[in-house]
């Protein structure tokens, strides 16, 4: 099986490539920290000096980077092979991805924006679902890197459009997350035990994903990340501009961004997106 590369071994790249040399694959990588490159040697995966190293040495990158700064940084750093494929799962602006594809088609190299919906625990359990922008052919050059790293791969358009409807599912999942925050805060200063709040909210119409997995993560304070407060805060902020751009309206985005930079100011921001509990417990911030 062909090699492929990872560039960023965080929480999300280890999961990938977890799930990559589970399945088979060789996996060469690298990240800024030697701990993180040391942990994917502990996995069986082959850290390199660089990124251009990686690069040049796989016909297949992912990308797993916190912004599209840094994706953009990086790829000035490397030099993918021509027919190469570039899989990009860093959650960025839309018109970064599209602007990337285009100079990478000059270039003739693939580019998808397969970004990532599930947290990387999700990931590790393959339970995650891919949501790819970028031509059907290089879409369909990743089916079995999606087929081993989550449990479905949805093509929704052009470049760009992965990014697009990330920014979609994580409005939704973020703001359901701050609701339920604010329902166990609510129930606890009502004088009812939030442990049962939340198992009356799981069996109620109120029923989401979130109760199962940061119900519990909420009430007993458990803010290892799976994914980080901070991230999502950066994403809240790509909703806003894009919302602006597009002339959607966004009242309760504003809010949520408002909720999440008092939980970050509170300490809270490279904690598990969980946290946003700390900022109902903390008070209720003005909106700016």
């Amino acid at each position: 099986m062909e090699r492929v590369g990872i560039i960023g071994i965080g929480l999300v790249g280890t999961a990938l490539a977890e799930r990559l040399l589970e399945a088979g694959y060789p996996v060469a990588g690298y990240d800024l920290l030697p701990g993180r490159r040391e942990a994917l040697a502990q996995l069986g995966g082959d850290p390199l000096r660089d990124p251009a190293a990686v690069a040049s040495s796989c016909d297949r990158l992912i990308l797993s980077l916190p912004t599209s700064d840094i994706v953009r940084r990086v790829m000035e750093e490397v030099s993918p092979g021509r027919g190469s494929l570039v899989i990009d799962t860093t959650t960025g602006a839309p018109e970064d991805a599209a602007v990337l594809a285009a100079k990478l088609a000059g270039a003739a190299v693939d580019y998808v924006d397969a970004t990532i919906a599930g947290s990387s625990r999700q990931v590790g359990a393959r339970e995650a679902i891919f949501i790819c922008g970028g031509s059907e052919s290089a879409f369909n050059r990743c089916s079995d890197i999606f087929q081993s790293c989550c449990r479905q791969a949805f093509h929704v358009g052009p470049a760009g459009s992965g990014a697009r409807m990330k920014l979609v599912i994580n409005l939704v999942i973020g703001l359901n997350r701050a609701v339920l925050a604010e329902g166990l805060e609510f129930a606890r200063a009502s004088g009812i035990d939030p442990y049962l709040a939340l198992d009356i909210l799981k069996a109620s119409p109120a029923y989401c994903r979130a109760m199962d997995t940061k119900g519990l993560r909420m009430l007993n304070e458990e803010f290892a990340p799976e994914a980080r407060l901070v991230q999502h805060l950066k994403d809240v902020r790509l909703i806003l501009a894009s919302g602006e751009r597009s002339g959607a309206h966004l009242p309760l985005s504003n809010v949520h961004r408002v909720l999440l930079e008092a939980a970050e100011a509170a300490g809270f921001g490279s904690s598990d997106n969980s946290a946003v509990i700390k900022a109902f417990q903390n008070g209720s911030p003005r909106q700016a």
